[in-house]
């Protein structure tokens, strides 16, 4: 899915875009020497085409087309009795992600790298107690079969689609009798496309 930002997120994003750019500029004479500099700038534009207050809390107050977005799909596919598994490498916006579904009133289970207990999201989900799953892309990659889910929406691209491919079969496992639907969410004139 194509996700457009909204004016004023564009304008930080392309504030943003040309000071990293400048930045970057001046750092590829010696990639290997700042190999970290540029990937902290390339993560930074990967965050502020999910959300600006990722990046500032000034900008907190901004709206995220893609929360926008998922909200609608989530809605409409809970309310027609689907299950969905929502993956973001971030868990910052995955934070924002789960105040909007509050707002909304979704319910959800929540897994990162953190979570203690796995077991009782992954339950509370299996058990159909809530119809939406929220995962860190690392957390959710691997270990898991969620053949409940019929939805899946990847909030953020991965360097490595392979990792994205792993979360995405959390889905498509032995028992799976339903057809399986798979959003990739990009920003629109953004690093992430």
């Amino acid at each position: 899915l194509e996700i457009a930002l909204s004016p004023r997120h564009r304008r930080v994003y392309e504030t943003h875009l040309q000071r990293e750019r400048q930045k970057l500029l001046g750092l590829l004479g010696d990639v290997d020497r700042n190999r970290i500099a540029i990937f902290r700038s390339l993560t930074l534009l990967r965050q502020l085409s999910l959300h600006p207050g990722l990046v500032d809390e000034r900008y907190a107050s901004v709206a995220s087309a893609k929360i926008d977005a998922l909200a609608d799909y989530l809605l409409e596919a809970v309310s027609e009795g689907h299950r969905a598994l929502v993956f973001s490498q971030f868990t910052g916006f995955l934070r924002l992600v789960r105040a909007r579904l509050d707002m909304e009133g979704i319910a959800y289970s929540y897994l990162d790298g953190r979570t203690r207990r796995r077991e009782e999201p992954i339950g509370a989900f299996k058990r159909g107690e809530v119809p939406v799953f929220l995962i860190s892309l690392k957390a959710g990659g691997f270990g898991l079969n969620l053949a409940e889910a019929d939805y899946c929406f990847v909030l953020d691209p991965w360097w490595n689609p392979a990792t994205e491919a792993q979360a995405v079969d959390r889905a498509h496992r032995i028992g799976q009798e339903r057809t399986v639907m798979v959003y990739r969410m990009v920003s629109t004139d953004t690093i992430e496309e």
